[in-house]
């Protein structure tokens, strides 16, 4: 990744990391931060040892991806209210109103811009749901 001559790094740019070991296979950060930006990269529900945590259910998987989302937002010094983007990623064959449902419970009363698209598939065994999540703190 190419770095921007004009940035300047503030005490605003930050980092998420939550230790899930995809982190580090990849190289990658939960969430980022550069001055007013917050960007959280695909959040599935994954349990302590990296497996899907609610197998078969997407309304309670796009519960927890969203709400370990907002919670990536809110370690950057951003809150749920300033969350202007959120992107859900379906596998084939999930039920989508359930994934909405849970979109509506966290983030209705915000309502940002929204993208919910079914894929080819996720990476990862039974995961029917991945999140992200774009806010602006300014």
């Amino acid at each position: 990744m190419s770095q921007d001559p004009d940035h300047t790094p503030t005490s605003t740019d930050a980092r998420v990391l939550d230790g899930t070991g995809w982190e580090a296979a990849a190289g990658y950060a939960r969430a980022a931060r550069s001055g007013c930006c917050i960007a959280v990269s695909g959040t599935t529900d994954h349990g302590p040892d990296g497996s899907a945590a609610h197998p078969g259910d997407v309304h309670a998987q796009a519960h927890a991806c969203l709400t370990r989302a907002i919670a990536a937002v809110q370690q950057l010094g951003g809150t749920r209210e300033q969350v202007l983007r959120s992107r859900l990623f379906l596998a084939p064959g999930a039920d989508w109103e359930g994934a909405a449902r849970a979109h509506a419970e966290l983030l209705g009363d915000v309502a940002p811009a929204n993208t919910t698209l079914y894929v080819g598939g996720l990476v990862g065994e039974g995961f029917l749901v991945e999140v992200e999540l774009d806010a602006c703190t300014g």
